[in-house]
């Protein structure tokens, strides 16, 4: 049966409010950490900023099911949210001092971060089919990371400085206004009235999880991939422009990784089916330890061609192992408390790992920087250390149940 032009439309349009909500965050994600090595912020400054997006993560997650969801109408919500956040970006860029370059920034993510949520929910609201439909519909967000990039080649040069740079806040600023006047055209999706306590008794059970062996390996080995998968962000701007990649074409080389994505999680389904939960996650860590240890005996201007393609190793990083993540909770965890033990990965995924990544990288940047050059091959090996013994966890420890997949969780 075909989809009434209705409901055709209506798709289109979630499609693309996806892509305009995700081209907000890839528009700076890449060069914000290069652009506060310009300001001369130091490390710990950095994390500060660096934190705001993951701190308003784990805010959002809280504030999005227990307040927004069910006190605003979704698309009011996000109009409302990309005004005023589409505003502070905007004031960002023009900040050169580290508080209120800060505190505009964290605005920012503050309004930001939970409309990733909501814009979930108006979809599956929305669609008719969101088993069959959603898949289409988020891949506008994959969509928008890649196509945000390509305006950067003529808005920067080939070594753009701090005056340049700040062009990523305000672009991103400027399609989070365009989102917000969008979010009025989207179908009207009025507040859940959910019972307030359901949730808070599921969380609590969803913690208690852990109390299980291979819910616990696979929590601490989430920790630590998220926390390398968001440090890949804070160095890897400065990083290609050392091996020679021009200042305004480095997101355009970081975008190949979100292409593969996209290739990647089309074959995601048969390999599950085909080598399993534990061989699927530990592939997917594997293409971290390969694409930091390529970096880290690689990464010079002679090999910018092995620099460059290997990024298409982040399709294998992100659908192998947080996709897969997402998946097994879904098949595996008991329904009643399945949407907390997803808040509670999104937790290290968007949040905790997004604030150690923010910590660590800036140090581990300055302490192997000497004489004005960063030695990215002692930098990379420490990741590629922490993806090897996340694979070692995962080998030795992990083990997921084989059989019934609903129930098997108990608590």
């Amino acid at each position: 049966m075909t989809a009434s032009p209705a409901q055709s439309s209506i798709k289109f349009k979630l499609f693309l409010m996806m892509i305009l909500e995700i081209a907000i965050w890839g528009a700076w994600q890449i060069k914000i950490f290069s652009y506060m090595g310009m300001l001369n912020f130091t490390p710990d400054q950095q994390w500060l900023v660096g934190s705001s997006f993951g701190i308003a993560s784990i805010v959002g997650i809280f504030f999005s099911n227990q307040f927004a969801d069910r006190n605003f109408s979704a698309e009011r919500f996000l109009a409302f949210s990309h005004l005023v956040g589409g505003i502070a970006l905007i004031a960002t860029a023009f900040q050169t001092s580290f508080w209120p370059f800060f505190s505009c920034f964290v605005v920012y993510c503050l309004l930001y971060v939970p409309t990733i949520s909501v814009t979930n929910s108006l979809a599956f609201a929305n669609l008719k089919d969101p088993a069959k439909d959603f898949g289409f519909v988020r891949m506008g967000g994959t969509i928008g990371w890649i196509i945000v990039s390509w305006p950067f080649i003529f808005l920067l040069s080939e070594k753009a400085g701090a005056s340049e740079t700040k062009w990523v806040f305000i672009v991103a600023g400027i399609i989070s206004l365009v989102l917000a006047a969008f979010s009025l055209t989207l179908p009207h999706t009025p507040p859940r009235k959910d019972a307030e306590g359901m949730d808070k008794v599921a969380w609590i059970k969803a913690l208690k999880l852990l109390g299980n062996p291979f819910v616990l390996v696979l929590f601490i080995v989430t920790f630590i991939d998220s926390t390398i998968h968001n440090g890949y962000f804070v160095v890897i701007d400065p990083f290609l422009q050392r091996v020679g990649i021009s200042a305004n074409m480095s997101m355009v080389v970081s975008s190949i990784g979100q292409v593969a994505e996209i290739l990647t999680m089309l074959i995601l389904g048969s390999v599950l089916k085909k080598i399993g939960w534990k061989s699927t996650l530990i592939i997917g860590i594997i293409g971290h330890a390969a694409r930091f240890s390529i970096f880290a005996f690689f990464g010079t201007p002679e090999n910018q061609w092995l620099i460059i393609a290997v990024q298409v190793l982040h399709g294998i990083c992100y659908a192998f192992f947080f996709v897969t993540v997402y998946i097994f909770v879904d098949a595996v965890f008991p329904k009643d408390i399945r949407s907390s033990a997803q808040g509670l990965f999104n937790l290290l995924i968007l949040g905790i790992g997004m604030v150690v990544a923010s910590k660590i990288f800036p140090q581990l940047v300055a302490s192997y920087t000497h004489d004005g050059l960063v030695d990215y091959h002692k930098l990379f090996l420490v990741p590629t250390g922490m993806a090897l013994a996340g694979i070692v966890l995962l080998a030795l420890f992990f083990r997921p149940p084989t059989h019934g997949p609903e129930g098997e969780v108990k608590h």
